[in-house]
């Protein structure tokens, strides 16, 4: 068993890890960067066990520690944080789907951080929807699926050994696949370089008639597949942990520099209240009810989503202007939170967030 977190995201050992992150946060920046160091000290603290059952070889963490994990893990590095949601995204759905090989043989090595996993679903969810056409297609064969076209936005595929895939048939019908990375006719296109988080290596997959063994059907053929309520959910609270532990970052900048700085002190304060305020909303949407009494809480998910994505932008925006001329220069973090802030304007955010993140910046009211 890797150490315990002591079922809390609170503990010194992920203040530990954190700090280790942040520390190597920098080295992502470099050209065809992978954080395979940073995902290494993450698996030896047990992370991975945070997501998955005791049953099956996990903490079982509740939905709202899941959340404060995140943040923490956010504010130390967002480029590991969101590659920790993709293989928490394939290890939750090998868990909950209907393939029992998969479960039996691919699930302990995840956990336990020994293998990598990923996933390519956002085809199905809000990438490529204006296509006329599927851009991956599935077709029933005997003993399997084959499959043929892409996945546009696939993280970190060419490390991993299983992708979890969805297709489509010609019915309209839908897949997931615990597609292995080895199979003949699939090709891993390199990965464009992103206004941030490069390092994710996040790029399209190629499949060219691959045919996929019935044993790693995790679920389907069913309309609307993601819909089944397969052990993940994509652009939920968990997105918007993000946002608020990256514009976190951000505002303990501000905090830090306000002893020597009293023009910071009102901003920073201002940044932290509101920051204090989405995340008790936040735990609120969780079921941690407790912790968010007497505190500001969120309409729904879609409201939460949207003004975690403002604060991320506000804020890592104000710790750029606090840092001035310094902050300009390539290497100093206030940039490269402001880049990666870019980045929640367009991962996995549906059609109301988008419309209201548009308002907010065209100074419409909402």
């Amino acid at each position: 068993m890797a150490t315990n977190l002591i079922g809390s995201p609170d503990s010194r050992a992920l203040d530990s890890l954190c700090g280790q992150l942040t520390e190597l946060a920098p080295s992502l920046d470099a050209a065809d960067a992978w954080p395979l160091q940073q995902l290494q000290l993450c698996g030896q603290a047990g992370v991975f066990e945070w997501f998955v059952q005791s049953e099956l070889g996990g903490q079982g963490w509740s939905e709202a520690n899941l959340l404060r994990g995140y943040v923490r893990l956010a504010a130390a590095c967002l480029t590991t944080t969101f590659v920790i949601t993709q293989r928490v995204g394939a290890m939750q759905r090998i868990a909950a789907g209907a393939s029992a090989a998969a479960r039996d043989e691919l699930l302990p090595d995840l956990v336990a951080g020994r293998t990598f996993a990923t996933v390519g679903i956002s085809h199905l969810t809000t990438s490529r929807q204006h296509f006329a056409e599927p851009v991956l297609r599935a077709e029933e064969r005997d003993g399997g699926f084959m499959l043929d076209g892409y996945s546009p936005w696939v993280t970190g595929a060419q490390f991993a050994q299983h992708i979890v895939l969805g297709a489509t048939l010609s019915d309209g019908r839908q897949i997931l696949v615990a597609l292995p990375t080895n199979l003949p006719g699939l090709r891993i296109e390199k990965a464009p370089q992103l206004v941030g988080l490069s390092a994710s290596r996040t790029g399209p997959v190629h499949l060219d008639e691959v045919l996929v063994p019935s044993k790693w059907l995790l679920a389907g053929p069913v309309h609307e597949v993601m819909k089944q309520g397969l052990g993940a959910r994509t652009g939920g609270t968990q997105t918007s942990a993000l946002a608020i532990g990256l514009a976190t970052a951000a505002i303990e900048s501000l905090q830090r520099q306000a002893g020597a700085r009293n023009d910071l002190a009102e901003p920073g304060e201002s940044l932290a209240e509101e920051r204090d305020n989405l995340l008790a909303g936040m735990l609120q949407l969780a079921g941690d009810v407790a912790m968010s009494a007497g505190q500001a809480c969120v309409a729904n998910a879609n409201d939460l989503r949207k003004r975690s994505n403002s604060l991320a932008l506000r804020a890592s925006q104000a710790a750029l202007a606090a840092a001035k001329g310094a902050g300009y220069v390539v290497g100093h973090p206030a940039g490269r939170w402001c880049r990666e802030a870019l980045f929640f304007l367009v991962w996995s955010c549906p059609a109301p967030v988008l419309q209201a993140n548009l308002c907010e910046l065209a100074g419409i009211a909402d």
